[in-house]
């Protein structure tokens, strides 16, 4: 399995059956190297949203049409998307399990909300927010969390899914900081290798990891700051 980070809380991720991007937010993300562009839609197969805002919703409507890969989402969030051109959907919620060749994906529960607010004004609810447990044939299991604050909760997620991969937020105001999300890892999670994300992509998120990789001191799990652009292996 290939990760790579696309800024904020964008990732790609490639195994032997399936080519995933995971809220693909390009446009706008001053964190994105807009030259790995066309390397991440290449044979896109799959597209994940965690949740409606549109940080995490970011292109998918375009690359869907580009790429005619499948569009996985909330049940609301879904159906919004359907209303805006996108065809191949399939949908879930909190707590379920969609199947795909190859990798499944669960729905988890995140603590935050997931709404967009159109040209006219009005504000959309879409649905719940989520993280995305994904499991696959033959590699790691890979923990989404979406845009979260910590809860007691992660300890069944852990129970659940065994996740090997954590893909964490950790850049404060919008979700838990640094501090708070290496306490998550500790407390809760058993992972091999954590990766941060959802922080040096605006000016009002925190700028670097350190917190995080301060938090993680000691730990079990491996931290992999990663660079934009740049794969990373398992």
């Amino acid at each position: 399995m290939k990760i790579t980070w696309l800024g904020h809380s964008a990732f790609h991720l490639e195994t032997a059956t399936a080519k995933i991007l995971i809220d693909p937010f390009f446009t706008g993300n001053p964190a994105f190297d807009e030259a790995t562009r066309k390397d991440a839609a290449a044979g896109l197969t799959h597209i994940l949203l965690t949740h409606g805002h549109g940080d995490h919703v970011g292109d998918t409507i375009k690359l869907a049409q580009e790429t005619g890969a499948t569009v996985l989402a909330n049940a609301d969030l879904a159906a919004w998307l359907g209303k805006k051109g996108v065809s191949k959907l399939d949908m879930g919620n909190t707590g379920g399990t969609v199947h795909f060749d190859g990798f499944s994906a669960t729905f988890t529960q995140a603590l935050h909300s997931s709404a967009q607010v159109t040209e006219d004004g009005t504000s959309h609810s879409l649905g719940s927010a989520n993280g995305l447990v994904l499991h696959f044939e033959d590699e790691p299991t890979v923990y989404h969390m979406g845009d979260t604050d910590i809860f007691s909760d992660m300890a069944l997620i852990r129970e659940l899914h065994e996740p090997e991969i954590g893909l964490m937020p950790i850049g404060d105001r919008f979700t838990m900081g640094g501090a708070v999300a290496a306490l998550a890892c500790q407390r809760y999670f058993g992972f091999e290798t954590v990766i941060p994300c959802h922080y040096a992509s605006f000016p009002i998120v925190d700028q670097t990891a350190d917190k995080f990789v301060a938090g993680m001191e000691g730990a079990q799990a491996k931290v992999a700051v990663a660079t934009v652009g740049k794969g990373l292996s398992f």
